[in-house]
């Protein structure tokens, strides 16, 4: 596990220089405490930060086939690689260290255009041949670990952060508007986009090759989910005995280490069938003293049944004081208020293990949302006229004041009601838009609008429209894997992990299991009213059936009580009427009504409130300070 950094020049551009490459390294040390690798020639740059995982002598990078004309810097992990190397190696290729990473420079040389797609494991690399003055970055199929990069004619460069793009010196900082409108709707920038014009993410699964002499860049994709199979594996029993082979396969693999390996485990269905895969473990969970918000008894459960050593803390954090740290790690923001607790569980593993398993994914490839038992309730009331709906919602609507509670009947009810206002183009995913088309023409000033020409859901109408071939619920999950998944949970995961310097790890994005899950039909997944219902037959074979049958929480904390105590001050100053004014971007008035109904308790507002903040923050630290 790395951090990767670089710059291709393109003809006459000015070459890069190790000064640079060092400088942009730096960024990232959080990403690769253990040892730097800098390494500039025939014009091109190549640098990572490392942190040792597999082959701790051996595996310092960049890694380089037999007569050094291929070079590759790689961050992440390849589960397959014994596999890939004792084939490999059948077919001549001499390798000189244990490593994973070596695999990529001879898969390159062997298995053509495509060879990203023979990797099972998360990765984001770049590839230097100098031979056919070729550079190939390339990111893993479901996008677990990123790559930035910003082209222009003048040359490339390319990081694991966007951090180490700006430390180049050579990438511009100009907001994109329209990415911010996205942003404040979904709380991430869909896709390929950035707050940044310059700069854009290689989407999962996609690829960028690059001829140094004759410069073009179109990523392209090498590999996606298959449609579904005619395959008929039988009776439902027999559909979750594969899944149950398949998830014990998918984290034996992901148990290769030279140093100690744990799991995070909050005792729900996920995390709980992931660390019974694992035999003998140690966990690690939090809590909070809002028992609403707590975990620590289902985990705590969990782990007595399973035998593991649990590690626990019940945490009260400073949130004000660890909002500017958590924010450096932020340089592509996103509003998911589950940074703090993932950052924390990532801090406690961290003391005790090098490397976390955690249970993300299993909602998208198996149908663990509300939101689709929402979609399918609601279905029944699309054909009113939009302004019935609205009309007979919104007074209900303002009439219940927000519960403290993090879920319960009120606050569920309303957001139901907000997902009912939003277009049922949007299906299931309406219920995460957290401001329609009608918000941001309230929000942005008449200036800022005309800067606003992207629809607030066309990238959940494009997925969409890529999922043809999967049945309706299928579907869905394949937008909530092509967006929600990568651009949001994996975006935090990935980043807070890396804050301490711990390499997460997801077991249920083992390509061979994503293959299989969707192959399932997605009446097997929710069936009546109960959400993933085939992983918590699964679940349910290995862990007390108590904590697989019980309702869903998700890992958050109380943010809307703490805007009105411990984050007040910091709302107020970050959403100062003349700093919002200054910036041109929103009007005031609009923000301060949505600050003042929140400390009302007339509204909660706390998504729109966190993501203004978040972004008000990154200008400072990431437009204003170059």
């Amino acid at each position: 596990m790395c951090g990767i950094a670089g710059i291709a020049p393109f003809q006459s551009s000015v070459a890069p220089t190790m000064e640079q490459l060092r400088a942009m390294c730096a960024t990232i040390i959080h990403r690769g405490p253990d040892a730097e690798g800098l390494d500039v020639r025939d014009g091109v740059a190549l640098g990572m930060r490392r942190l040792s995982i597999i082959d701790l002598a051996g595996g310092s990078q960049p890694i380089f086939n037999e007569d050094q004309t291929v070079r590759v810097v790689f961050n992440g992990e390849i589960y397959n690689f014994r596999e890939l190397r004792q084939d490999l190696e059948s077919r001549g290729h001499l390798f000189r260290t244990n490593s994973d990473t070596e695999v990529i420079v001879h898969a390159y040389e062997t298995y053509g255009a495509d060879f990203p797609r023979h990797l099972n494991g998360m990765f984001a690399f770049a590839l230097h041949d100098s031979r056919r003055r070729k550079l190939i970055l390339a990111r893993d199929h479901t996008g677990i670990k990123p790559l930035y990069y910003a082209f222009t004619p003048e040359r490339i460069v390319w990081g694991s952060e966007i951090k180490v793009l700006l430390a180049s010196g050579v990438v511009p900082r100009e907001l994109d508007v329209d990415a911010l409108a996205q942003f404040l709707s979904w709380e991430y920038v869909p896709g390929s986009r950035t707050l940044l014009k310059a700069v854009r993410k290689l989407e999962p699964a996609s690829m960028i090759e690059i001829d140094l002499d004759r410069p073009v860049c179109h990523p392209r994709a090498y590999w996606d989910v298959p449609p579904s199979r005619s395959r008929e594996i039988g009776s439902y029993a027999e559909w979750v005995e594969a899944v149950d082979a398949k998830v014990k396969q998918a984290v034996q693999r992901q148990l290769v280490s030279d140093v100690p390996l744990g799991a995070f485990l909050s005792g729900g269905v996920d995390s709980s069938l992931v660390v019974s895969g694992m035999g003998s473990a140690s966990t690690f969970s939090i809590g909070f003293d809002d028992p609403s918000y707590s975990e620590l008894p289902w985990s705590a459960k969990v782990a007595r049944h399973l035998g593991v050593k649990h590690t626990t803390e019940i945490i009260r954090p400073d949130a004000a004081e660890l909002f500017p740290k958590l924010m450096h790690f932020m340089d592509d923001p996103i509003g998911d208020f589950s940074i703090f607790p993932t950052f924390l569980v990532s801090q406690l593993a961290r003391r005790h293990v090098t490397v976390s398993l955690s249970g993300d994914g299993g909602d998208e490839l198996f149908g663990g949302y509300e939101t689709y038992l929402a979609q399918r309730l609601m279905s029944k009331f699309d054909f009113l006229p939009g302004a019935l709906r609205r009309a007979a919602n919104v007074p209900f609507d303002r009439l219940l004041a927000p519960s403290p509670l993090k879920k319960g009947f009120v606050n569920k009810a309303k957001r139901l009601m907000e997902g009912f206002q939003h277009p049922a183009a949007l299906h299931h995913a309406r219920w995460r838009l957290f401001m329609d088309e009608r918000g941001r023409d309230r929000l942005f000033t008449d200036e800022a609008k005309k800067s606003i020409v992207t629809p607030v859901g066309q990238h959940i109408e494009d997925l969409f429209q890529r999922s043809e071939g999967h049945d309706a619920i299928n579907r869905g999950l394949y937008v909530d894997l092509k967006s929600y998944l990568c651009d949001n949970i994996f975006t935090k995961v990935d980043r807070m992990s890396m804050a301490v310097s711990l390499e997460a790890r997801v077991p249920y994005l083992d390509t061979e299991l994503v293959e299989l899950a969707f192959e399932i039909p997605g009446h097997l997944k929710i069936r009546g009213g109960e959400t993933k219902a085939m992983l918590k037959s699964v679940a349910a074979k290995h862990v007390p059936r108590e904590c697989v049958y019980r309702p869903k929480e998700g890992f958050s904390i109380p943010i809307k009580n703490w805007l009105c105590k411990e984050l007040r001050p910091l709302m107020d100053d970050l959403l100062d009427r003349r700093v919002v004014e200054s910036r041109g971007l929103f009007n005031a008035n609009e923000v301060e009504r949505l600050k003042q109904e929140h400390l009302a308790n007339r509204a909660n507002h706390s998504h729109q409130l966190w993501a203004l903040m978040v972004f008000e923050h990154w200008h400072r630290v990431w437009m204003e300070k170059a």
